[in-house]
């Protein structure tokens, strides 16, 4: 099964012929040339497929996008507040190694503890939250400077030391 990370949101119709303004959090400046799809969670956990006529850059995390079938700016204005995602082969292509969002599917660990693996990167200003289930509670682990010790590109690891008692507020 196709893995799917969300990259970011479609924020608003761009112009009158359908065109719409992905906000996006891959870490760099990117135009997503050579992208065949971009997808939509219709539902929990079920993707539909755009294909993209022609993208191009706005600013560094903005690319406006012309997708197939969608030509009037009343088509576009029902696709807005949607979150996009990429099928994990074009993910892995436009994500900046260095953007947060790269973290998604790496586990993270604290201590001799496998905590999970993170499922969502939420960007704060000082910080970045990861998101993971522990024992089907939903978890959200602070990666900043006092936390996070080493980032395993090669072995897909986060190694945090937590503070005492983080994991309590979420597991009791």
């Amino acid at each position: 099964m196709t893995e799917y990370f969300k990259i970011g949101k479609l924020v608003t119709v761009a112009g009158l012929n359908g065109e719409l303004l992905l906000k996006h959090t891959l870490g760099k400046k990117t135009s997503l040339k050579g992208l065949q799809a971009v997808f939509i969670e219709d539902r929990k956990e079920s993707f539909l497929p755009w294909f993209v006529e022609s993208a191009k850059i706005k600013s560094e995390e903005e690319t406006y996008l012309k997708l197939e079938g969608i030509d009037t700016k009343e088509a576009a204005g029902k696709l807005t507040r949607k979150e996009v995602w990429l099928a994990e082969a074009d993910f892995k292509k436009f994500a900046a190694k260095t953007a947060p969002i790269s973290l998604l599917g790496y586990t993270i660990i604290n201590g001799p503890d496998k905590l999970g693996e993170i499922l969502e990167v939420i960007e704060q200003p000082h910080q970045v939250l990861c998101r993971l289930e522990i024992k089907g509670k939903e978890v959200l682990i602070p990666v900043n400077e006092s936390t996070s010790q080493k980032i395993d590109h090669k072995k897909k690891q986060v190694i945090v030391e937590l503070p005492e008692g983080l994991l309590d507020i979420y597991l009791g």
